[in-house]
């Protein structure tokens, strides 16, 4: 077995056992529950405080790799809105949904094990750029066009403007990353304990936040919407890095930064569009069935996504 496919295979192989604990009732969905919570509000951050802290960032504004990334994001946002809509004929509330779930790709709980276990802590830091203002600009598009489409409940743009940066700041992810800047500029150096407890927590992040993700997904399973969730995940897991990867080439990405953003791109829909699809009350089974159908595809194409870059970049 190459290492290439024995990375792939033991990162998606977290995500099984996960969901055969709960499918086997090993464990309740409640503990899928609050391991997610540890992941997203503990480790995860400490990874990110650890790598904004003391990552080699030559100092300069990421424009290509930012640029490579999300041209891929819009490509495939409005690829799945405008075929939510005008093929299978459904709101434009559900069309946002349906662009949210082609092009958010799950950058947390999967992509950071990921690109660890594939690229190391090289492709880690890559990532980590794209992470830094991923968050803010694709909860802010939906806010946006949940705004402009119309929704159902109380409060206009305002409110949700308000919500969506009490929320952004508070988020333990954007809080680890902006902790990490303050320590790197602040120029101090980290204590042994302290760097032990970073140490302890972060080191864990990966494999719990996968485990925790298969848990998840026997929790959502697949009901209703087939079809377009079909398409939803085929468009997330081919339309997406296809771009990403002509991109990168087109702009001059090195080597390995393209391989962050094509790995990145080809990664499946996340657990944040059918919040968003549940707090505007609209698409909760399309993000649902996309996320959990594009998981399970995602160990072969993700692989083959990985192996197109070598082409590409010979």
């Amino acid at each position: 077995m190459s290492p290439l496919v024995e990375t792939v295979s033991f990162v998606f192989g977290l995500v099984a056992f996960g969901y055969l604990a709960g499918w086997i009732g090993l464990l309740k969905p409640q503990v899928g529950d609050a391991l997610t919570d540890f992941a997203i509000s503990v480790a995860v951050p400490l990874l990110l405080f650890r790598t904004m802290a003391g990552a080699g960032f030559d100092g300069h504004v990421p424009w290509h790799l930012w640029i490579a990334y999300f041209s891929a994001i819009a490509v495939a946002w409005i690829a799945g809105q405008l075929i939510i809509t005008r093929v299978f004929g459904r709101d434009a509330r559900a069309g946002v949904v349906a662009g949210l779930s082609t092009s958010f790709s799950n950058l947390v709980l999967l992509g950071i094990p990921f690109m660890l276990g594939v690229y190391g802590q090289s492709g880690f830091e890559i990532l980590s750029l794209i992470i830094s203002i991923h968050l803010p600009i694709m909860m802010g598009m939906s806010i946006l066009l949940f705004a402009l489409v119309g929704r159902s409940g109380n409060g206009g743009f305002l409110q949700l403007a308000r919500e969506f940066v009490v929320n952004l700041f508070s988020s333990p992810l954007i809080i680890g990353i902006l902790a990490g800047l303050a320590w790197r500029f602040s120029g101090l150096e980290m204590p042994a304990l302290g760097t032990r407890f970073v140490d302890a927590l972060a080191n864990i992040a990966g494999p719990t936040a996968l485990f925790a993700m298969g848990l998840g997904l026997r929790k959502f399973g697949i009901s209703g919407d087939i079809r377009p969730a079909l398409v939803i995940a085929g468009l997330k897991l081919f339309l997406m890095p296809a771009v990403a990867l002509a991109m990168a080439k087109m702009l001059g990405l090195p080597l390995l930064s393209a391989q962050v953003v094509v790995a990145a791109a080809s990664l499946p829909s996340g657990v944040n569009p059918y919040l968003i699809a549940n707090r505007f009350g609209t698409g909760q089974a399309l993000a649902s069935n996309s996320m959990t159908i594009g998981t399970l595809f995602a160990v072969v194409t993700t692989a083959f996504w990985l192996s197109a870059v070598h082409w590409v970049y010979p």
